[in-house]
């Protein structure tokens, strides 16, 4: 069976990915792909997604050149949702950190504390 056969996308024509380190397994970002993104995403083997703020497909990392290198995809066991493992250049949030967790939440403060190093800063222009 084919991976698009086995998927299903939901009534908006999406689909939860989750993409994570390919080295350490660690979940990067969530993110919605529609078919054109996945299938351009398994062609040219860097992410696409398709980013709901913007109404349109886009190449992971394309304004920050932090691309997504494809190495391994899953589907879930009912084909709602993928993870997809990538070895990830720089960082993989926008907010110049690793993973898009990187806050931790501490229930007893009722606060979050960043729980990782910044690998860049957004807001300098290099």
């Amino acid at each position: 069976m084919k991976l698009m056969d086995r998927l299903v996308f939901n009534d908006q024509g999406m689909l939860p990915c989750i993409i994570a380190n390919v080295e350490d397994n660690r979940p990067l970002t969530l993110c919605y792909m529609t078919r054109d993104a996945l299938e351009k995403t398994l062609r040219e083997k860097k992410v696409y997604v398709f980013r709901r703020s913007k109404g349109r497909l886009m190449l992971k990392g394309e304004t920050s050149g932090h691309i997504q290198e494809v190495r391994r995809v899953f589907p879930d066991c009912e084909g709602k949702s993928l993870l997809i493992l990538v070895h990830q250049h720089v960082a993989g949030c926008h907010k110049g950190y690793m993973s898009c967790y990187f806050e931790e939440y501490d229930p007893a403060s009722d606060a979050f504390r960043v729980a990782e190093p910044r690998l860049f800063d957004p807001e300098k222009v290099y």
